[in-house]
């Protein structure tokens, strides 16, 4: 099938949003053909409520194995497309949909938040996505937050191990780079049109409150400028760089 698509899903310290995530999921206009959750490290003061994942195929790992692991994870599916969430998105209701009709018409990585770096400090760039809502699909450097893509394309994301300093945080980084540079494909953003949410990749009110909470990655001190620089390094090559 065309439109086959797994959903995988990341826990970590928020299983307060699994139950919006499970429900944004059911309300969706194509339909996920499978549901994977992924929990990275188990820690009791962040309970999961595995009711909620009936009928989904469902990993809890003891350790905490990174940013990277739910892309080896992903390995796992059967389906032609995935679609791997961060644990603060909660999309639209059209948000599959939108990634299937973006990705017929401009093969590339699709994500939910898309970047477009101004220099290698990681300080200066510009957003589109929900946070600056674009009309018409835009290409960007990196995406966040979701990455729709081929299964098939986990062989490129793969070809090269991430760098041990780099666990943490530069997956997103790396799979732009690994698409442009094995395969010559590009990043995109799906259009986010101000007239319809249901199209966007995730709900603001939700992005702007879970995605700097006390649990996010951005505010924990991690040197994204140093991932940036080390992909760059490696042949990253950006659009205004």
């Amino acid at each position: 099938m065309e439109n086959n698509v797994t959903v995988i899903l990341n826990g970590y310290r928020r299983p307060h949003a699994l139950q919006a995530q499970m429900a944004a999921l059911k309300r969706q206009t194509i339909k996920p053909s499978n549901v994977m959750f992924w929990q990275n490290g188990v820690e009791e003061d962040y309970p999961f409520d595995y009711s909620l994942l009936k009928g989904c195929i469902t990993s809890v790992n003891s350790q905490n194995f990174g940013v990277w692991a739910r892309f080896a994870y992903a390995l796992n599916a059967d389906t032609k497309y995935v679609c791997i969430f961060d644990d603060d998105t909660i999309p639209g209701a059209k948000w599959l949909e939108n990634c299937l009709s973006t990705i017929k018409e401009r093969e590339g990585l699709l994500g939910t938040i898309g970047v477009i770096f101004n220099d290698l400090d990681y300080v200066n760039f510009h957003r589109h996505g929900w946070a600056n809502p674009n009309e018409e699909a835009v290409k960007v450097d990196i995406v966040g937050h979701s990455w729709f893509f081929k299964r098939e394309w986990l062989g490129a994301f793969w070809s090269e191990a991430p760098l041990p300093e780099n666990t943490l945080c530069g997956e997103d980084m790396h799979f732009s780079y690994a698409i442009q540079k094995h395969l010559g494909l590009s990043t995109y953003v799906p259009p986010h049109p101000r007239s319809d949410m249901e199209m966007w990749g995730s709900h603001p009110v939700y992005a702007q409150k879970l995605g700097v909470d006390k649990n996010a990655i951005s505010c924990s001190g991690l040197s994204f400028g140093g991932a940036l620089k080390s992909t760059v390094e490696k042949g990253f090559k950006l659009i205004n760089i």
